[in-house]
């Protein structure tokens, strides 16, 4: 008996997971050599081997931009004192993840390996708000009581606008030269900043309940909002005049964000559970309308490919759209991603690591998938089968429980009860419903992580 039980320690011991490390470096090199000597792009193909032919997604701005949705759960992060995150944001390098707290604490995570690096108190009130200038120079963050807090990149505050909202500060926003920038609030209005000396300029006035988003046109002198009164506002901020009403929605609009690379297109998500797309230079034209069964919570913007944004829900499911692929419905979804509703979405300035934040007090990362990748579509955020442990590599837990079975050990408690085993010998099983899901890709499709 001694024995056996020493035996299983041992297997305990040797199968410790190793933190997963996304490292771009390399293909950027890659990239840069390519473009160098005017070569075209490596072919990749649905096969292993070919993972070292990916580049990084700008390379696939205007080819296969299905490669760059980033389909495969990476890695799990939470505080050692877990509260609710309202926000996160990457830092414009793209080298670390800031996470504001429900408490006012910033902690930063490193972006490829995914650990904990520091933590500080930020605000005395939640952290609702936060964003980075254009140039990567500063960042500014709103709280709960209406403050605002300038901030250095290596978070040295050098200003703080107190009573800046009556109310609890719900976006912020830069203008294109980050010279002025753009406050909304649950006071019902928004309030133009002079960033050089902290000054307010003008109040836009109109909306008749709480401001839940504004946004600053990539561009123009443009600036959009959206309100608790079921409208969209289009503003002129030299003028502070509203300039146009979008009464498409029947309920509180929740988010609505310019396109960030071109500027012509408007997206905006409801409580009346749709998701719509405006084409600005047609007259506010709607290109795309989708309803959905659950309430949506949060959008964003891919920062490459410039038709492509991703929708966070109630129920914690993540949706990608590709309007240039398909307006009626998502190219692909993670039924899955976090156990309650998200609360905040951003992407890798890069474009290749999503990370996500919900009411379940983590922060979870995602990544494009590896050319024939088993483990990509098929783990508990596909398939809500989870195990012990799972989030840190599921061929780990595979080994381990394999292992444990051999000495008659019974397998780690999960969720499933008896289906938890069934779930782990699933994982082999590349007939996943998740792919057909996607348009015009097959089982034996070209694209990483979506051929066998």
């Amino acid at each position: 008996m001694e024995s056996s039980q020493t035996q299983e320690q041992n297997v305990q011991k040797k199968y410790v997971s190793q933190r997963r490390t996304v490292d771009m470096s390399s293909p950027f090199n890659k990239l840069y050599f390519y473009k160098k000597h005017g070569l075209p792009l490596a072919f990749v193909e649905p096969e292993t081997s070919y993972v070292a032919n990916i580049m990084p997604p700008d390379a696939y701005r205007y080819g296969d931009r299905i490669i760059n949705v980033p389909s495969k759960f990476t890695h799990l992060s939470s505080n050692k004192v877990k509260h609710v995150i309202p926000v996160i944001k990457w830092t414009p390098e793209g080298r670390r993840l800031v996470v504001a707290t429900f408490s006012g604490e910033f902690s930063l995570w490193n972006g490829s390996s995914f650990n904990f690096e520091s933590i500080m108190q930020a605000h005395d009130t939640s952290v609702m708000a936060m964003t980075y200038s254009h140039a990567g120079d500063w960042m500014i963050s709103g709280d709960a009581d209406g403050t605002i807090k300038i901030w250095q990149p290596n978070f040295n505050m050098v200003k703080e606008i107190d009573g800046a909202h009556t109310e609890g500060i719900r976006d912020i926003a830069f203008s294109k030269n980050d010279s002025k920038f753009v406050t909304c609030a649950d006071d019902n209005v928004l309030k133009i900043w002079n960033f050089s000396n902290g000054q307010q300029e003008r109040v836009l006035s109109g909306h008749h309940w709480d401001v839940k988003s504004c946004d600053w046109h990539p561009e123009m002198g443009l600036i959009v909002s959206a309100s608790k009164d079921n409208l969209i506002r289009l503003w002129d901020p030299r003028s502070g005049q509203c300039i146009s009403s979008l009464l498409n929605f029947k309920h509180t609009v929740l988010k609505t964000r310019f396109q960030p690379t071109k500027g012509n297109l408007l997206t905006a998500i409801s409580k009346d559970k749709s998701c719509r797309v405006f084409d600005i230079r047609h007259s506010m034209r709607e290109l795309m309308v989708y309803r959905d069964e659950v309430d949506y919570m949060t959008l964003e913007w891919h920062p490459t490919n410039e038709t492509m944004f991703t929708v966070a829900s109630y129920d914690g499911s993540l949706k990608h759209f590709d309007i240039l692929q398909d307006l009626e419905k998502p190219t692909h979804v993670v039924p899955y991603a976090h156990d309650k509703c998200i609360t905040s979405l951003s992407y890798n300035p890069v474009g290749h690591i999503l990370a996500s934040a919900a009411k379940d007090r983590t922060i979870r990362f995602w990544t494009r998938a590896r050319p024939v990748d088993p483990n990509a579509y098929d783990d508990p955020t596909y398939n809500n089968k989870k195990i012990n442990g799972w989030y840190f590599g599921i061929n780990n837990c595979i080994n381990a429980v394999r292992e444990k079975s051999e000495f008659g050990a019974a397998p780690p408690p999960g969720e499933g009860g008896a289906d938890t085993t069934s779930g782990i010998s699933n994982v082999s099983s590349f007939n996943n419903p998740i792919e057909s899901s996607l348009p015009g890709v097959g089982p034996t499709s070209s694209l990483p992580g979506l051929g066998i």
